[in-house]
């Protein structure tokens, strides 16, 4: 996931404790990525993953769905719909808006 993307884009990533994130060493070594951990049962440590999973669970991809019994298309649309959705902790641009400014930001950089 993180090979296709502009070196540096993230700056640190916080993981709750799920066996998911086993290979965070990997991940901080190989993108030079600082790793943190949130304390468990503590999820205002991480309020915006929280907010973004609620988005996530009232366009109907539940907790506890199955992912085989979703489409592409479905899941494309609902991703597409948060990220062209403003934000309030982005200054009321969307994401998708933001993480493209970075992108640019590398590569303009890229070219001195």
């Amino acid at each position: 996931m993180f090979s296709a993307l502009p070196p540096h884009i993230f700056k640190s990533i916080t993981f709750d404790c799920g066996k998911e994130f086993s290979n965070w060493k990997t991940i901080c070594n190989r993108h030079d990525i600082s790793i943190f951990f949130a304390d468990p049962g503590t999820p205002s440590q991480r309020g915006l993953n929280e907010h973004s999973n609620g988005m996530l669970r009232r366009s109907g991809l539940d907790k506890e769905l199955h992912f085989n019994s979703v489409t592409d298309d479905h899941i494309i649309s609902v991703a597409q719909n948060i990220n062209h959705r403003p934000r309030k902790s982005l200054d009321y641009k969307t994401p998708l808006e933001v993480f493209m400014s970075f992108i640019e930001d590398e590569k303009l950089s890229s070219l001195f």
